[in-house]
């Protein structure tokens, strides 16, 4: 079967977002111990993810959890999404746009409250694909297979028409457990170099 969709997650491939150390920063002015932050926080922060609580919402979190003032509240949200954003992977961004029009296109994504309007300002993703799904706005998060079926049908394609790229094993490996033909992100030229060899075989 032809392959006519191509999908990307976004942070870790199209965006590069390393550690930049915010949470060990803002536990050590906090006086807290290492990993505290985000034990305290993880039903918030899961939330968040699911789309289950607004901005306001895990600001109040931070606030009635940790026992940020407002002040805090506001520096850490800022050190929190400039790490969340990361920097653009451009030549990957570029690659992907340029399979367009000759490919669908899409990204999916396990995101946080807030994501895409802020990508959408920083980096234009709306411009460069036909769909993006987040988690936070479906209520559903890989690995989970149901996203990948949501993602089938929001295509309007079978698992076997979609490559889809990754830098997490378990996602790519629930991917591939539906027919979905999922690659292991790990480098630009090897990423771009799987994708070509399943899109450029003779039957495609």
């Amino acid at each position: 079967m032809s392959i006519r969709a191509v999908v990307f997650d976004i942070g870790g491939v199209l965006e590069i977002t390393p550690d930049t150390g915010v949470t060990q920063k803002w536990e050590n002015l906090l006086h807290l111990k290492q990993g505290e932050l985000d034990e305290r926080m993880a039903s918030v922060w899961r939330d968040g993810s699911l789309g289950n609580c607004s901005e306001e919402q895990v600001q109040q979190g931070l606030r009635d959890i940790i026992g940020m003032d407002q002040e805090q509240v506001d520096a850490f949200w800022h050190d929190l999404w400039e790490e969340y954003l990361g920097v653009l992977n451009t030549p990957l961004a570029d690659y992907f746009n340029s399979l367009r029009p000759f490919y669908q296109t899409a990204i999916l994504s396990n995101s946080f409250v807030g994501a895409r309007s802020r990508e959408q300002e920083h980096y234009h993703f709306a411009e460069i694909t036909d769909l993006i799904i987040y988690s936070h706005e479906v209520g559903i998060a890989k690995p989970s297979q149901r996203i990948f079926v949501l993602l089938c049908e929001r295509l309007g394609l079978q698992p076997e028409e979609i490559i889809f790229l990754d830098d997490v094993e378990k996602h790519v490996i629930s991917a591939r457990s539906i027919g979905i033909h999922a690659i292991l992100f790990k480098d630009n030229a090897q990423a771009i170099e799987d994708i070509n060899a399943c899109l450029y075989t003779p039957d495609q």
